[in-house]
């Protein structure tokens, strides 16, 4: 099964140039899964992209393989 929480630390952590700041909590209600990344104030840009594309791509992919495992999930950016 996939570790969600790792996935998207490691998408997270290829994008940033600070990856020692990326954090991922996770909160699970039976099948549903949140999951709140948190990156630096300076890297917060790269990660949502321009108009949200990047931010929506992840969360497109993490869906995807959350999907995969029977569960739902929702990833918060903070």
């Amino acid at each position: 099964m996939v570790d969600l929480k790792e996935m998207l630390a490691s998408i997270a952590k290829a994008i940033v140039d600070s990856p020692d700041e990326v954090t991922v909590t996770e909160e699970a209600d039976g099948d549903s899964i949140t999951l709140t990344l948190s990156v630096a104030e300076s890297d917060m840009g790269m990660v949502i992209g321009r108009h949200g594309k990047i931010a929506k791509a992840i969360r497109s992919i993490m869906k995807a393989a959350a999907n995969s495992a029977g569960k739902r999930v929702n990833v918060e950016i903070k």
